[in-house]
């Protein structure tokens, strides 16, 4: 028999503050005196409606560490259970050291930590990696965690149009944390395929610049700037047919599976998707009109989400489909 791993428990931690696309473009007109803002711009071009915001106080870590907690509450372990504990975020407390060892702290759990970065497919990376490392042996049960504060990546204080349509891709963000625990499984439930392509002639596309070598300093460097229409065009010629290699890859079919969980940027782009990839909307969790695009934390979110209300569940067979800046396309296919 094949061994394989499964996840024990997902659970997510959301700020409780609601920040409406309405708000936001009143504070983007109110940092903004000689540009001029047209009302409803960002809800008709994204589709969302509110997302969560972090008081100033919360770090990444405090969302990965409390989604933490409630996903070691759900599988009844303790954090000294934990072998291993994982950070795969696009965002992160400090450059240096790695977060892992803030939620640590936080947490109490007591094992080697390490982060994982891999834009919006941290956290599929993460789950990767974990899957790959209890199967070696090497570790038993693993912590994979993400926190997200992309609302500071925003900038509100913009000079003109062309500004505002370089900086728009952040006006679709919102905060989050998500946790997952892993372990090597005691029957056929699990992971059973995993698949990454990656196209990086394309990383240019979308950035935060700021903390590395090319920017070191300058606050100009830290929001996040691209070319959205670009790289929403770059993931519709390539994303169909390298989604539609792994399925046949693995020998399936998007009906063989009772919920497919979606990156999510915006509405628009997440329909003409989920079309160009023969997935049809009920099969799928959506969350960005309420929620925004939750980098990182996207799909384990949807997960808990979808788990909390029941429409996921143990016997299902799941699929998680992740998009990233950079650009990468990442499928994990599971048996829950």
């Amino acid at each position: 028999m094949s061994h394989r791993v499964r996840i024990l428990s997902v659970a997510s931690e959301l700020p409780p503050r609601v920040r409406t696309s309405e708000e936001l473009e009143a504070l983007v007109a109110e940092c903004s005196p000689g540009f001029r803002v047209r009302r409803g711009v960002i809800e008709s071009m994204t589709g969302i409606r509110t997302r969560r915001v972090a008081d100033d106080h919360v770090q990444c870590s405090d969302l990965a560490a409390g989604a933490a907690r409630s996903a070691l509450a759900e599988a009844g372990l303790s954090p000294l259970d934990i072998s291993l504990l994982i950070f795969a975020s696009a965002g992160q407390d400090l450059v240096e050291p790695a977060t892992a060892h803030i939620i640590q702290e936080k947490l109490g759990t007591g094992c080697p930590v390490f982060d994982v970065k891999n834009a919006c497919n941290s956290f599929l990376n993460g789950l990767e990696l974990a899957e790959s490392l209890i199967l070696s042996g090497a570790y038993d049960t693993i912590l994979v965690v993400t926190g997200e504060v992309s609302s500071r990546a925003i900038k509100l204080c913009v000079r003109d149009a062309e500004e505002f349509r370089r900086c728009f891709p952040a006006y679709t963000m919102g905060d989050a944390g998500a946790a997952c625990v892993v372990a090597r499984s005691d029957d056929q439930r699990g992971i059973f395929y995993r698949a990454f392509a990656s196209r990086s002639e394309h990383w240019k596309l979308a950035t935060v610049p700021c903390g590395g070598s090319m920017h070191p300093r300058g606050d100009q460097f830290t929001f996040l700037q691209g070319d959205g229409p670009r790289l929403r065009q770059t993931f519709a010629d390539l994303g169909p047919g390298i989604f539609q290699q792994m399925l046949s890859d693995a020998d399936k079919r998007p009906e063989d599976f009772g919920r497919i969980f979606v990156h999510q940027v915006c509405a628009s782009y997440h329909e003409e998707l989920l079309s160009s990839i023969g997935v049809t909307a009920d099969r799928v969790e959506a969350t960005v009109g309420e929620y925004g695009n939750l980098a990182a934390a996207s799909l384990p979110v949807a997960f808990s989400l979808a788990q909390s209300r029941g429409a996921v569940g143990p016997g299902d067979r799941v699929m998680w489909v992740g998009m990233a800046s950079g650009i990468s396309i990442g499928v994990l296919m599971m048996d829950l």
